[in-house]
């Protein structure tokens, strides 16, 4: 599948094994310290962890990686499905815009909604869901604007700097993204 989705510039398809190196390069040289708050990870990473990383990713049956990159080229974000439960026809998803001057102009949700259309129509999911942290807004109205339902919420689960925050799940099943697709 070699699909490309593209808006203002911007382009969002599957990650090739060529792409490991720039993956590491333009995001990891270093990792942004607020988007690894947001997203529950670490601010430091080594070459061939991240290299080989996206390399299995590539070669991953349960999982599709689609990378995101700017008007100029360069790969400045992701939107996977992963943990694909083929029997149950669901899978885990997770988004990431690298660069915080990248956020804010739509990226994001253009990127949740060709993956959500990938995920419902290509390869034919039944759910798709996520968890996203409470003091991630902009990530949960993302979300709600491309149709996820909140199902529950882990109190207290993930650490904020000396704060705790609840870690809410979602979800979107094939039928609720059908409906607001007409």
């Amino acid at each position: 599948m070699d699909k490309v989705y593209e808006k203002d510039g911007y382009r969002l398809r599957l990650a090739r094994k060529e792409d490991a190196e720039e993956y590491y390069r333009n995001n990891f040289q270093p990792f942004d310290p607020e988007v690894a708050r947001l997203t529950g990870s670490r601010t430091d990473f080594f070459h061939d962890e991240v290299v080989g990383f996206l390399k299995n990713c590539v070669e991953d049956k349960n999982r599709y990686d689609f990378l995101i990159f700017s008007p100029k080229g360069e790969i400045m974000g992701e939107s996977v499905l992963n943990e694909i439960d083929w029997d149950l026809r669901k899978a885990n998803f997770r988004i990431a815009i690298f660069h915080p001057e990248e956020c804010g102009k739509g990226i994001g949700s253009w990127a949740i909604e060709n993956t959500l259309e990938f995920a419902f129509q290509e390869i034919n999911l039944h759910r798709v869901e996520l968890d996203v942290f409470s003091f991630n807004p902009r990530a949960i109205r993302a979300y709600e604007k491309a149709g996820f339902q909140r199902e529950g919420v882990l109190r207290d689960a993930v650490k904020d700097g000396e704060n705790y925050g609840d870690d809410i799940l979602m979800s979107i099943l094939e039928e609720e993204w059908a409906e607001r697709r007409r």
